[in-house]
């Protein structure tokens, strides 16, 4: 056990007196933590890790210690093959070190550390909030989207386990978009209250995982009323003592002094400082910012002896204390660093720690955690803009060297200015030496392929649509229905990762295809024109039309023919994917930002139903521009119809039969949905498709879009008066589709909005791809429903009729699905 006293007392007394803050748990809470204050609006006191490596200094063999037996421990309640399919994901920025360290105690675990620096280039995986932080925004970017892909368990590391609120936020984004059975939660300290310990369990009983929690110590803090007011009354009432000279000693009851009450000038203005060259192993990563493989693992093993006998070499004759600083998330590679360090360096006494961007007030005082701030202005370009940064309890320790290390990215003018790290690190200490870790940017192709088109992939003409997606034509993908909707439904897969066997339509329904086509064209041919119009007049004259692949396609081949015909535009126009719960496809994005502007990008999509896919547009744009740095793109989707009230461009808002719901692929260029799955579509790859060529035959894709455009003649004026009434319309988005979703949802016992699937062409759809249980129809619905009553009829689904429905007809697939659930026949029963 460490020794976490100043001059014989524990490091949280002073707090623990004037807060009445008590730390009860296991005998060892008091060694492993201290307290302090901070601003912050949500918690005042701040538990401060004695080894953790991040506020206070310690010995590096400590700090790796601590991480790599809670590595073992995890091994140990994994077993070996458990423990060789997991990954562990560890929290920015103070856990990032503990995690790696953690991952090392696992033996063959890869790791992958959140953070709070986008790099352009790089995609988002996924991301997160941490409720009580002071700073928010996580984003994971791993160079191989298959790292969070598997299903072995998850290792979750954070230093303290408060609430369990973090831990939420990130198994349930996470959950979503890669589903696995298993979640180890690693902490230093849990110090959860009972009735946080018991959201855990509930949640993992509602996700249907097991959630296993390994910590070094665990207890509770117990806060007496009023702490959060009484603290921050404290800490501004000593910040402004401070700001106007600092108490004395033996002042009033405070009876302490701050070691620096203001920021001290540097010993002189341009400082020494000793640049060390590591020769970091080339391409290998800092850290797991993008993930780190045992096999970098093991590179860095090899090249450490070399690296800490050059910075032995580069230390002052005589040092007897050095201190190694790390740089906020940078702490697995100076703790290493340091560690190896300790070793080589025979008579030096070696202690870490690591910058950070948490502001906590400083007390020099035995009694309390942070006796000394160091304030510097940040110096990696950081995406928040710039702020102070800080070191803790570093000046006055009376090192005789302090080694910073920081990633290229922060080797920047910023921290040698004046007023930098490296001149605020030279008034505390005679000597600073400087070591820079390359930072690892994932390579990405110089250049990405350009899109598929027709004939060699999809029946379109080639200047009718671009596909930005890859061929899997060859590749293998379709599962019987009812296989795929169970194994989505225990969460064992993702929908994207596999296809539909593709319908085939009886002549019956064919008949009922063109019946729909012909009395329908007219209403379409008008829907077309009029969302066509609203976009030349109000998103841009020169529109880039990007379908959402593939429902999107017709709807967008057809806008583009409308301004051909109607203003004798040539529009680009491409056909991109998007995933529910996964995004969009981030290379599609950067090909687009590469050949056209953004802000004349205008997405298209066939039909809103309770507008999942719209707010799923919305997020992955915004992740696209805090990965890629690429602004400009607007999320708002233009539809031709627009049942659910959820965008503001639109053809119409009536849900009526849109004949191109009514098949799959061979109303679409015979191409299929879109697939996205890691051992298929890596990195830097489009998502996949494939081209089904052997359904030439029944290909109604180019009648579809003939038949509309026989139509546009006709339609002009009546597009023009339709397109005057809906600009000067009021068209905000009421939702009110997502709400109606929401009460089916609940009235027939479903409780999950995604099995609920409204509007003509998503009930029409169920019946093609899902597992149907029931359809509900609006009274009176005529022949637009003529097609759904023959699926269901097929398929020995009931349609029952309802009085008040916003929809012409909403479909229910099967709430509680196995493959128990349908008959021999593969007809759908009763629950």
């Amino acid at each position: 056990m460490i020794n976490a006293v100043n001059d014989g007392q524990w490091s949280g007394t002073w707090v623990a007196e004037r807060l009445g803050v008590e730390l009860m748990g296991d005998d060892e809470l008091t060694g492993l933590l201290g307290l302090a204050l901070r601003r912050n609006p949500k918690r005042a006191h701040l538990l401060v890790s004695n080894v953790l490596g991040k506020h206070v200094p310690q010995s590096p063999s400590v700090v790796y210690g601590y991480g790599f037996a809670l590595g073992r421990r995890v091994r140990e309640l994994l077993g070996a093959e458990e423990a060789g399919e997991a990954v562990v994901l560890g929290y920015a920025e103070t856990a990032t070190g503990l995690g790696h360290s953690v991952a090392d105690g696992i033996g063959s675990a890869p790791y992958l550390h959140s953070t709070r620096r986008p790099v352009a280039g790089v995609a988002a995986a996924g991301g997160f909030e941490e409720s009580h932080s002071h700073a928010t925004s996580h984003l994971l970017l791993p160079e191989d989207p298959a790292l969070l892909a598997g299903d072995g368990p998850l290792v979750l590391v954070d230093d303290e386990f408060s609430t369990g609120n973090t831990v939420l936020n990130t198994v349930r984004d996470l959950h979503g978009r890669y589903p696995r059975r298993r979640y180890v939660v690693v902490a230093l300290v849990d110090m959860r209250s009972a009735a946080d310990a018991g959201r855990l369990e509930e949640f993992a009983a509602e996700i249907g995982a097991r959630v296993d929690l390994v910590a070094a110590a665990s207890g509770t803090v117990r806060l007496p009323e009023g702490v959060l007011e009484k603290g921050q009354a404290l800490v501004a009432r000593y910040e402004a003592e401070s700001a106007a000279g600092g108490a004395s000693s033996g002042a009033g009851e405070w009876g302490l002094v701050a070691q620096f009450p203001a920021p001290l000038a540097p010993t002189h203005p341009h400082p020494t400082v000793n640049r060390v060259d590591l020769l970091w192993p080339r391409d290998l990563p800092d850290g797991g910012r993008h993930g780190f493989t045992p096999a970098h693992r093991a590179r860095l093993d090899a090249a450490l002896p070399a690296m800490a006998a050059r910075l032995a070499e580069a230390l002052p004759p005589g040092a007897r204390r050095v201190h190694v600083l790390g740089f906020e998330e940078l702490m697995y590679a100076p703790l290493r660093l340091a560690r190896e360090l300790e070793q080589v360096a025979q008579g030096v006494e070696v202690r870490y720690s690591t910058t950070t961007r948490s502001p906590v007030l400083a007390v020099d005082d035995p009694g309390y955690a942070i006796r000394s701030r160091i304030t510097f202005p940040a110096h990696d370009d950081p995406a928040d803009g710039p702020g102070e940064r800080y070191a803790y309890n570093v000046a006055g320790a009376g090192f005789d060297a302090v080694v910073a290390v920081v990633d290229s990215a922060a080797d920047t003018p910023a921290l040698h200015a004046p007023d930098g790290l490296l001149a605020q690190l030279a008034a505390h200490t005679p000597h600073v030496l400087l070591a820079v870790v390359p930072s690892y940017v994932p390579e990405r192709p110089s250049m990405l392929p350009e899109p598929l088109r027709g004939p060699a992939f999809s029946s379109y003409a080639p200047e009718e649509v671009g596909w930005l997606l890859q061929d899997l034509s060859e590749v293998t993908l379709e599962a019987p229905t009812e296989e795929r909707e169970e194994a989505i439904q225990s969460g064992g897969a993702h929908y994207a990762e596999s296809l539909p066997v593709e319908y085939q339509p009886s002549e019956q329904y064919q008949e009922l295809f063109h019946a729909a086509l012909e009395s329908a064209a007219t209403r379409i041919a008008q829907a077309v024109g009029a969302v066509t119009e609203l976009v030349l007049a109000e998103r841009s004259p020169r529109p880039v039309l990007v379908s959402l692949a593939r429902a999107g396609t017709p709807v967008g081949v057809l806008m583009r023919r409308w301004a051909q015909f109607r203003h004798g535009l040539d529009l680009p126009h491409y056909a991109v994917s998007i995933v529910r719960g996964r995004g969009i496809d981030a290379n599609a994005l950067r090909w687009l930002a590469a050949h056209h502007d953004p802000a004349d990008v205008v997405f298209v999509d066939g039909w809103t139903g309770k507008g999942a896919i719209t707010r799923e547009l919305a997020d992955a744009i915004q992740e696209f521009e805090a990965s890629d740095g690429i602004t400009g793109f607007d999320p708002e989707i233009a539809v031709l119809a627009d049942p659910g009230s959820c965008v503001r461009t639109y053809g119409t808002r009536e849900d009526f039969l849109i004949p191109s719901a009514c098949l799959n692929s061979t109303v679409s260029g015979l191409i299929s949905r879109t697939v996205l799955r890691a051992d298929l579509v890596g990195p830097h790859d489009f998502h996949g498709a494939k081209f089904y060529r052997e359904l030439a035959g029944a290909d109604v894709s180019v009648d579809f879009l003939d038949a509309v455009s026989a139509c546009f003649p006709e339609v002009t004026e009546a597009v023009d008066a339709q397109t005057k009434e809906l600009l000067s319309a009021d068209r905000a988005p009421t939702w009110e589709g997502w709400a109606a979703v929401e009460r089916i949802s609940e009235e027939y016992g479903i409780h999950d909005v995604n099995l609920v699937k409204p509007g003509v062409g998503e009930t029409t759809r169920v019946l093609l791809r899902r597992v149907p249980w029931k359809i509900l129809a609006r009274a009176g619905a005529g022949a637009d429903l003529d097609h759904v009553r023959l699926l269901a009829e097929q398929r020995g689904v009931p349609v029952e009729e309802v009085g008040e429905l916003p929809y012409t007809c909403v479909g229910l697939i099967h709430p509680r699905f196995t493959r128990g659930a349908t008959g021999a026949d593969g007809k759908a029963v009763n629950v």
